[in-house]
C-alpha cells in the first residue's frame, strides 16, 4: 500500500504524539500576548519618537519566539539599540530584559483581568488524541505557560510541558530552533520522526522542519495558509478539530 503523501493529514495515523504549542494553538492567549505588547510598544515607541507600534508588528517581529528576543527584534525594526541587561532587571530598567519583564508584567494584568478559556476545536482534537492512545506534550516559548494552562483548566491533560523557564534552566535556544521540541520529544521517550508539530507561528513552523519531525501542522490564526507551508507547515487547517478524523482508532480494551 502507498504511504500517505508527506502533506496528508492521513500521516497523522502514523505519528506517536502531539507537541502542541501553547499559545494560538490550544487557548487564545496570542490574543493575551498581542494586549500585553500592545501596552508595553504602544507608549514606548511615542515616547522614543519613532514609528507607532501596529497590530503587524505583532506577527512579523515578536510572534512564537522567546519574549527577550521579541524584545530585541521589535527595537532593531525601529532602529534602537539597547543594553542587553539581565532576567533579573526590574520592569523600569531600559534594557532589553527589563522591556520584558515589563511585557510579562502588562500579560500577567491581562490574564488577571480577562482570564482565557481554550480553542473548544483544540480541546476536542486533544481529547480524541489521548482517547486514541496519541502523547501529548506542550512547547512554548511563554515562561507563563503553566499559568496558561490552569487557568484554561487543561494543565492536567499533560505531563511534559516544555515553556520559557524549562528552555532557560535547561540552556535550550528558541523557536525557530527545534531544540524545545527535541526535548519534549526526548522527555517523551520518543524520537522527531514519530511526533507531530502543531503551531500557529511562523517561527514554531520553521523548528517543526528544522528539526525534521514526522509532520508539521499549521494552524491558521492569522498568519495566513501559504505563509506557515511556505515556512515548513506540512499540513494548515483553520481548527484543529478538522483533524481529528484523521487521528488513529481508539484502541478498545474489551473484556
Amino acid at each position: 500500500m502507498t504511504s500517505p503523501d508527506r502533506r496528508s493529514p492521513a500521516r497523522l495515523a502514523d505519528q506517536r504524539a502531539l507537541l502542541f504549542d501553547l499559545d494560538g494553538v490550544l487557548t487564545p492567549t496570542a490574543l493575551v500576548h498581542e494586549r500585553a505588547w500592545s501596552r508595553l510598544f504602544t507608549p514606548y515607541l511615542a515616547s522614543r519618537g519613532v514609528a507607532a507600534y501596529t497590530d503587524d508588528d505583532y506577527f512579523r517581529y515578536i510572534d512564537g519566539k522567546p519574549r527577550y528576543d521579541g524584545v530585541r527584534s521589535l527595537l532593531e525594526s525601529r532602529g534602537i539599540t539597547l543594553p542587553e541587561g539581565t532576567p533579573s532587571d526590574t520592569p523600569d530598567d531600559e534594557t532589553v530584559c527589563g522591556l520584558g519583564n515589563r511585557k510579562n508584567a502588562a500579560f500577567t494584568a491581562e490574564l488577571v483581568e480577562n482570564g482565557v478559556e481554550a480553542y473548544p476545536g483544540s480541546v476536542a482534537f486533544l481529547t480524541a488524541a489521548i482517547a486514541a492512545g496519541v502523547e501529548v506534550a506542550v512547547v512554548s516559548s511563554s515562561a507563563n505557560a503553566r499559568a496558561v494552562l490552569t487557568t484554561a483548566g487543561i494543565i492536567d491533560r499533560f505531563d511534559v510541558i516544555v515553556d520559557g523557564a524549562v528552555a532557560a534552566a535547561e540552556g535550550l535556544p528558541g523557536k525557530p530552533s527545534p531544540d524545545t521540541y527535541i526535548d519534549a520529544a526526548a522527555k517523551l521517550g520518543l524520537t522527531p520522526l514519530e511526533c507531530v508539530v502543531v503551531e500557529d507561528a511562523i517561527s514554531g513552523v520553521q523548528a517543526g522542519r528544522n528539526g525534521a519531525f514526522g509532520l508539521v501542522v499549521g494552524v491558521d490564526r492569522g498568519v495566513g495558509h501559504p505563509a506557515l507551508l511556505d515556512n515548513g507547515a506540512d499540513v494548515v487547517v483553520d481548527d484543529l478539530d478538522d483533524l481529528t478524523a484523521s487521528l488513529p482508532t481508539p484502541t478498545r480494551n474489551d473484556a
